[in-house]
C-alpha cells in the first residue's frame, strides 16, 4: 500500500457556516468580519465566492470591502458556532478508516492514509464531511505535505487534485515563488534579488547560495519548498499551546494615557483567563501596538518570575509601551502571554502554522 497525504480544506468555511443558518443568503456576496458593521474598524475574516469576485479577500478592511461591493451582506464573526462546526469536521475525519489526522486550523487538516486509490478516499471523505456537517470541502492529494497543501488550491471549490514528484514542476514550475506555501512577499522579494523568480528556479538554485542569503536552515528549506519536497508524516499528537493573546482594534484612536492603561489591563485580564485554563503561568509578555494611521510595533519582555497576576502582566506591557516614547494616537493594542513549557517540554515544531489567538 502507498502512503498518501490528503489535505482537507473547508470551502469558504466561516461563510458556509453562516449560510447554513441563513439559507436566504445563498448566492449573494456575503462578508464575515468584525461585528458585521462595515463602517467600523475591522477586517474580513472570510467571504463567499460571490464576494470574492469583487476582489474581497481575508484581511481586507471591511470599509474597503464595502467600497468594492456596496451590495454585500456583512455578518459578525461568531466564534463558538465555528468552533462547534470545526469539531464536527475533525471528528468526521478522525473516524475515517485508517486515517491519521493532523489538525492545522479549524478549517483544514492533513489526513495520512495508506491506499492505492487516494482519489476514491478523497471522494469518500468529502461525502462523509458533507453528510455530517452539510459543508463542502476540497481535497489536495500529495506524496508530501507540501504537495498536498498546494494541490488543494487547484481543486477548489469542492474538488480534488493530486500533485506528486512527477507532476510538481510541470504544474508549479513557472509559477512565482509567492505561490509556495510559506513564502510570503518579503521572502519572494529577497529571492527575486538573487534572480530567483519562479518555483523552478528555486528548485534548481544553489543550496549554498541560499544558505548564505537566508541562513543555514532557512536556505535549504526554501530549496526543498521549490521542489515540493518534505515530510509525508502526518502527526496526530495533540497540539500544546505556547501562548495565548488578545488584541483590540479601537473604533476611536486612544489618545489619553488613562484610556491606554485601562485597555491594557482589560487585555491582561483576558489573557490570564486563558492561561489559567491551561494551568501554566506567563513567562514572557509580548506587546503589540498599532499607532495611527497604520504603524505596528511589537516588543517582548521576560518576567523575573512566571505569574498569573494580571496586574504584573499589564504593568509589564505598560512599561514596554512607555519605552517606545511614542505619543501618537493608538488604534490597536494586543497582549500575548507566553507560558512556561509543560512538563517534558514541547514536541518538535511542526512545519505549518496553526490558528490561535493573536
Amino acid at each position: 500500500m502507498t502512503t498518501w497525504v490528503l489535505h482537507v480544506d473547508m470551502d469558504q468555511f466561516l461563510a458556509a457556516v453562516e449560510l447554513l443558518r441563513r439559507p436566504e443568503l445563498v448566492g449573494l456576496p456575503v462578508v464575515v468580519g468584525g461585528r458585521g458593521d462595515p463602517t467600523e474598524r475591522a477586517v474580513v475574516s472570510t467571504a463567499t465566492y460571490e464576494a470574492r469576485e469583487f476582489g474581497i479577500r481575508a484581511g481586507m478592511p471591511l470599509r474597503t470591502a464595502l467600497k468594492r461591493c456596496p451590495d454585500a451582506v456583512f455578518l459578525p464573526v461568531d466564534f463558538p458556532v465555528y468552533e462547534a462546526a470545526s469539531e464536527q469536521v475533525m471528528q468526521t475525519l478522525r473516524e475515517f478508516p485508517g486515517a491519521v489526522v493532523e489538525v492545522l486550523g479549524w478549517d483544514e487538516a492533513f489526513v495520512g492514509l495508506e491506499t492505492e486509490d487516494p482519489e476514491a478516499a478523497a471522494r469518500d471523505i468529502q461525502a462523509r464531511v458533507l453528510a455530517a456537517t452539510q459543508l463542502h470541502c476540497s481535497v489536495g492529494i500529495g506524496d508530501t505535505k507540501v504537495r498536498a497543501k498546494t494541490a488543494t488550491e487547484f481543486g477548489k471549490p469542492q474538488g480534488i487534485y493530486r500533485l506528486t514528484r512527477d507532476t510538481w514542476l510541470p504544474v508549479m514550475g513557472e509559477r512565482p515563488t509567492r505561490a509556495l506555501w510559506g513564502v510570503g512577499s518579503r521572502i519572494s522579494a529577497r529571492l527575486a534579488e538573487l534572480g530567483i523568480d519562479t518555483v523552478q528556479q528555486l528548485a534548481a538554485a544553489d543550496e549554498d547560495d541560499l544558505a548564505t542569503a537566508f541562513g543555514p536552515a532557512t536556505g535549504p528549506h526554501l530549496r526543498r519548498l521549490g521542489a515540493g519536497a518534505g515530510s509525508n508524516r502526518v502527526d496526530d499528537t495533540p497540539w500544546v499551546a505556547r501562548a495565548h493573546g488578545h488584541e483590540t482594534t479601537f473604533q476611536q484612536d486612544l489618545t489619553e494615557a488613562a484610556q491606554v492603561e485601562a485597555a491594557l489591563r482589560e487585555l491582561a485580564n483576558q489573557v490570564v483567563e486563558d492561561l489559567r485554563a491551561e494551568g501554566r503561568a506567563c513567562a514572557r509578555v509580548h506587546l503589540k501596538v498599532r499607532f495611527a494611521p497604520f504603524f505596528t510595533v511589537t516588543r517582548v519582555r521576560k518576567l523575573p518570575k512566571p505569574t498569573l497576576d494580571p496586574a504584573v502582566i499589564a504593568d509589564t506591557a505598560l512599561l514596554l509601551l512607555r519605552r517606545l516614547e511614542d505619543d501618537r494616537p493608538i488604534r490597536l493594542l494586543g497582549i500575548r502571554g507566553e507560558m512556561v513549557p509543560p512538563e517534558g517540554g514541547y514536541d518538535p515544531p511542526r512545519t505549518h502554522g496553526r490558528r490561535g489567538n493573536p
